[in-house]
């Protein structure tokens, strides 16, 4: 947890980190990136998700896509997910 995140952004973009934010609106499905780069996972709350500000400043917008009527998971949930697919691709 960081005190500005649009700053922490910046930052770590100077460092080289790819950010990549869960986000339900024009993103594309998790599976869809190399998480072989160095990246920075940024995943929102489970009411509100991430703000646009933050959302704008991502280098990729994903999604897990789902099924009937549920819009999203848990965060902890999502969180561990995307964490598996960047795990299993690291270790290909």
């Amino acid at each position: 947890m960081v005190n500005n995140l649009a700053q922490t952004i910046d930052e770590l973009k100077q460092k080289g980190f790819w950010i990549v934010g869960s986000y339900l609106e024009g993103a594309k499905n998790y599976t869809k990136v190399d998480y072989k780069i160095p990246i920075a996972l940024i995943v929102g709350n489970e009411e509100k998700g991430i703000r646009k500000l933050t959302a704008d400043k991502c280098d990729h917008l994903v999604r897990i896509p789902m099924r009937g009527k549920i819009q999203s998971l848990n965060v902890s949930v999502a969180t561990g997910i995307l964490l598996f697919e960047i795990l299993r691709q690291r270790s290909l």
